[in-house]
C-alpha cells in the first residue's frame, strides 16, 4: 500500500515522501485495513522500529477533530512533539508538568502531546478541552502493568472513554503475551505483528562465541588482561567460566565498531554504565570511525552544561567516541548523548535499561551484559519484555542490513538465557489498579471531581478499567470499601447523611489534595507537618523541606553506610527545626533519607552549587534536578493546603520563593 493511496491531503503525502516514506510497512497496512483512518479503535502490538509513529500520525491526521498523544516519558513526549510539529499545517502543543492546572491553554490545538499524569491532573482540575477530543493515541500501552504509572494510565483511558463515547482510541505496544485482552478492553481491532524492517538475530555469548537464533555464529577475540574485578557483576564472575562479562562486552563492542557499526551496551546500574564507558574510551573508537571532530564538538557542548564531575567524565568519554546514559544525568546531558548517537558522532552508549523504553536510539548491535538487577533485597531476573525492548533497539532501518542482540552469559547459564529471553514470550500485561495506595488516589479523585458519591458509583467509574475487564467489577468492591474507609480516617472524605443514604463528599483538604495531584498520604502528611510547623516558634526552610520530603511523592535519596551516622548527627543537632521527633518514625531509615533530601534542598537555596552538592552527597546532577522540580511542586501543594486549613507557615513560602 502506498502513502498516496491513503485519505491524506497532498501536503502530508509530500511531507512523508520528502522523508522517504512512500510505501507502508506490512503492520502499517494492517492498521489501515483495520480502520485506523476511519475512526476505528486499534491496538497495534508491533516490534520497535516497525513504524508505530506513522500509525499514530495516520490516526491523528485523519481524526474528525483534535487529537491527544499520550506517552510515558517527558523525553519521549518531546521527541514526538517535534515529529508532529514538523507536519505541515498541524498546530501541536506539549504539556508534561504543572499538575495543579487544567491546562486550558491546550484547547484549540490540532494535537496535544502529554504524559498520562498530565492528562489525569487536567481532568481533576476541570479541563474542558478534553471533551473536544476525537482521537487519543496511547504509546507504550503495555505500561498498564507498571506499578505506579499503570493505574493512572488505566483510569485516565477509562475516564476519557466514559466522557467521550465516540472517542477513537489507538493503543501502541511492544509485543506482549496478551494483546488480545487489551484490544478487548478497548473494543479495538488487534493488529499483531513480529515484522521488522531490519532482520534481528538474537544470541547468547559465552567466552567469545555467540550462537544466534538463526543458526549463525560469531566469534570475537576477548582480551581479559585489562579486566578489573570491581567492574564485574557479582553474580557472574567465575574464573572457571573464562573471560568475565565486562571483557566479553568490550570485545563485542570493539568488533562491531571495527565494522563501522554503532553499539548499545546495557548494564544494571549507573556506576557500571560509567565504568564500562570509561573502559571502552581507551579503545580509540573515535579515530576508528572517523568521528574525532564531531565527538570533540559534542564533548565541548556537554562540558559547558555544568561543572560537575559527572558532566566532565561524560565529556571525556564523548571526546573518545563513547558515552554513558542513565537517570542520574541531567536532561540536557541525556539529550546531547541521544542526539549525538543518532548523528553517528558516538560509537557506543553504555546505558541502564531505562534507555530501552525511551527515545529512538537504534544501533547495529545491542549487548545486554546484565540480565539481573538488585531489587532491594535480592538479585532478580529482568522481565522478558524489558530485555526484548533492549534487543529491539538493534538494527537501523536504511543503515543496517541486520540487527544483532547479544546476551552475555556463561556456559552454565547459556540454556536458561536462551529459554528465557531468546525463545521466551514476554509477560502478560496485568492491571495494578488494586494496589491500595494507587486505589486510594483514584478513589479520592473520583469523589473530589464529582464523578462518584457512593461506593456503587465509584465502581461504576472503574467498570471501564482494564482491571474490571480482567477480574470483574466485583473484584474491586472490597478494595474500594477499604479505600473509602482509609480516606475517611485520613479526613480526606466524609460521609454526609444517615447510615443508609449517605453520600461521599471530599473534605476541603481532600479536594485540594486531589487538585494538587498529590497522593492522599502526601496530603495528610503535609497537613500534619504544617500544623506542627505553625506551632513552632521559628520554623525554617529546613522545616518546610522536611515536611514535603517525608512524603511518598518525593523520590528517595540513597543513604550510604558512610553517611548514615553523619545524617543522624545532623537530625539530632537540628531537631528543633524538624516536625518529626527522632523516636517517632516507624521507618527511621526512610525518614533519615528524607532528612538528607531536605538538607540538600536547604543547602541548594542557601547558595550551594550543583558541583558541591553532587560531590558532597554522592548523587547525580540529574537527581538534584528532579528533587528540585519535585520540591517546587510539593511546596506549591503545601501552600494550597495551608490556605485550605487556614494556617500561616511563612517558611513554606520562603522555601518556594528561593527554590
Amino acid at each position: 500500500m502506498r502513502v498516496s493511496d491513503l485519505p491524506l491531503s497532498e501536503r502530508f503525502v509530500d511531507h512523508f515522501a520528502d522523508r522517504g516514506i512512500r510505501e507502508l510497512y506490512p503492520p502499517q497496512t494492517a492498521a489501515v485495513e483495520a480502520g485506523i483512518c476511519g475512526g476505528a479503535n486499534v491496538v497495534a502490538a508491533m516490534p520497535t522500529a516497525s513504524g508505530k509513529t506513522f500509525v499514530a500520525e495516520l490516526a491523528l491526521l485523519t481524526a474528525d477533530g483534535p487529537g491527544l498523544y499520550v506517552c510515558p516519558l517527558r523525553a519521549l513526549a518531546r521527541e514526538k512533539y517535534e515529529a508532529f510539529a514538523a507536519l505541515p499545517g498541524v498546530d501541536v502543543a506539549i504539556s508534561t508538568g504543572d499538575f495543579d492546572a487544567a491546562g486550558e491553554e491546550l484547547a484549540g490545538h490540532d494535537v496535544v502531546v502529554a504524559t498520562s499524569e498530565k492528562v489525569d491532573s487536567a481532568i481533576r482540575n476541570g479541563a474542558a478541552w478534553v471533551d473536544d477530543l476525537a482521537c487519543v493515541v496511547v504509546d507504550e500501552v503495555h505500561l498498564l502493568g507498571a506499578a505506579r504509572r499503570g493505574p493512572t494510565l488505566e483510569v485516565t483511558l477509562a475516564t476519557l472513554r466514559r466522557r467521550i463515547p465516540a472517542l477513537q482510541v489507538v493503543a501502541l505496544s511492544a509485543t506482549v503475551d496478551n494483546p488480545e485482552a487489551i484490544a478487548d478492553w478497548l473494543d479495538a481491532t488487534l493488529v499483531e505483528s513480529d515484522w521488522r524492517p531490519v532482520d534481528l538475530r538474537t544470541g547468547v555469548c559465552v567466552g567469545g562465541a555467540v550462537t544466534f537464533d538463526d543458526g549463525t555464529e560469531l566469534r570475537v577475540d576477548v582480551d581479559d588482561g585489562g579486566s578489573d574485578a570491581g567492574d564485574e557483576p557479582p553474580d557472574t564472575a567465575d574464573a572457571d567460566d573464562g573471560p568475565d562479562a565486562t571483557a566479553i562486552t568490550a570485545a563485542l563492542v570493539a568488533d562491531a565498531v571495527a565494522a563501522g557499526a554503532q553499539c548499545l551496551a546495557f548494564v544494571r546500574s549507573r556506576t557500571e554504565a560509567a565504568a564500562l564507558a570509561d573502559r571502552l574510551a581507551d579503545e580509540g573508537f573515535a579515530e576508528a570511525m572517523g568521528i574525532t571532530a564531531a565527538a570533540d564538538d559534542v564533548a565541548d557542548a556537554v562540558a559547558e552544561i555544568d561543572g560537575t564531575m559527572t558532566g566532565q567524565d561524560l565529556a571525556d568519554c564523548l571526546r573518545r567516541g563513547v558515552a554513558f546514559h542513565h537517570a542520574g544525568l541531567r536532561a540536557d546531558h541525556r539529550a546531547a548523548v541521544e542526539t549525538a548517537f543518532r548523528d553517528r558522532s558516538i560509537a557506543c552508549i553504555c546505558a541502564t535499561p531505562t534507555l530501552a523504553a525511551g527515545v529512538n536510539v537504534p544501533a547495529r548491535r545491542v549487548i545486554v551484559r546484565d540480565q539481573k538487577r538488585y531489587t532491594g533485597s535480592s538479585m532478580e531476573w529482568l522481565p522478558t519484555l524489558e530485555v526484548h525492548q533492549m534487543c529491539g533497539r538493534a538494527g537501523r532501518p536504511g543503515l543496517d542490513p541486520y540487527g544483532e542482540a547479544v546476551l552475555v552469559g556463561e556456559a552454565s547459564t547459556r540454556e536458561s538465557l536462551a529459554e528465557r529471553y531468546v525463545d521466551g514470550d514476554p509477560e502478560a500485561v496485568e492491571s495494578t489498579l488494586a494496589d491500595p495506595a494507587s486505589l486510594r488516589t483514584h478513589v479520592l479523585s473520583a469523589i473530589a471531581t464529582g464523578f462518584a458519591a457512593t461506593e456503587a458509583e465509584i465502581l461504576e467509574v472503574f467498570e471501564g478499567t482494564f482491571y474490571a475487564r480482567e477480574t470483574g467489577a466485583g473484584g474491586l468492591a472490597d478494595a474500594v470499601a477499604v479505600a473509602v474507609d482509609d480516606l475517611v480516617a485520613a479526613e480526606m472524605v466524609r460521609r454526609a447523611g444517615d447510615v443508609d443514604t449517605y453520600r461521599l463528599v471530599a473534605t476541603p483538604v481532600g479536594e485540594t489534595t486531589s487538585k494538587q495531584y498529590v497522593r492522599p498520604e502526601t496530603g495528610a502528611r503535609i497537613v500534619s507537618g504544617l500544623r506542627t510547623a505553625a506551632e513552632m516558634t521559628d520554623a525554617t526552610t529546613l522545616t518546610a523541606f522536611e515536611v514535603i520530603c517525608d512524603t511518598p511523592d518525593m523520590q528517595d535519596t540513597y543513604l550510604g553506610n558512610r553517611e548514615r551516622a553523619e545524617m543522624y548527627r545532623f537530625a539530632r543537632a537540628n531537631a528543633g527545626q524538624l516536625t518529626t521527633g527522632m523516636t517517632d518514625p516507624d521507618d527511621f531509615e526512610g525518614w533519615l533519607e528524607s532528612v538528607k533530601t531536605a538538607r540538600i534542598l536547604d543547602e541548594w537555596i542557601g547558595g550551594a552549587t550543583v558541583e558541591t552538592l553532587v560531590e558532597e552527597y554522592r548523587l547525580g546532577p540529574g537527581d538534584l534536578d528532579s528533587r528540585v522540580e519535585r520540591a517546587e511542586w510539593l511546596l506549591s501543594a503545601a501552600e494550597a493546603l495551608a490556605d485550605t486549613v487556614d494556617l500561616a507557615v511563612p517558611a513554606v513560602t520562603r522555601a518556594r520563593a528561593r527554590l
